[in-house]
């Protein structure tokens, strides 16, 4: 029973998934701060607010909340398709290079025991229309 436990906390993608979490928590704080401390008090020079939460207040319904929610979603989306995302397709693409591997293309090679069953399909189908 431990040896079995043992060979599941070995696995790799099991390690794998520990450090993406711990690492992704870690980041967490730095993409936070990111937004928190340099876009958007620029947003709030531009608005005069350092948020939209008094926006769109009818009642006891603050969809300015919701409007800030949504921009610090933006922006930090933002931050990481830019930082973190396109940095590392060119370091990647840079790479391949460098090594000659080229990009897969968009056509890949058909298995035969696929396009037979395919072809075998479509006879069924049109066989069956007939009758």
């Amino acid at each position: 029973m431990l040896s079995g436990f043992r060979t599941f906390i070995m696995k790799g993608n099991v390690i794998d998934l520990a450090v993406a979490v711990i690492m992704g928590a870690a980041f967490g704080g730095v993409v936070d701060a990111l937004v928190k401390s340099v876009l958007m008090p620029a947003i709030s020079v531009l608005i005069g607010q350092h948020d939209f939460n008094n926006f769109l207040v009818v009642g006891p319904v603050k969809f300015g909340v919701l409007l800030t929610a949504i921009v610090n979603f933006l922006l930090i989306a933002a931050s990481i398709y830019f930082v973190i995302i396109v940095p590392m397709n060119k370091m990647i693409e840079h790479r391949n290079r460098k090594l000659g591997i080229k990009e897969k293309s968009a056509e890949t090679p058909v298995d035969p025991q696929i396009a037979l069953l395919t072809e075998i399909r479509d006879a069924l189908k049109s066989r069956d229309r007939e009758l």
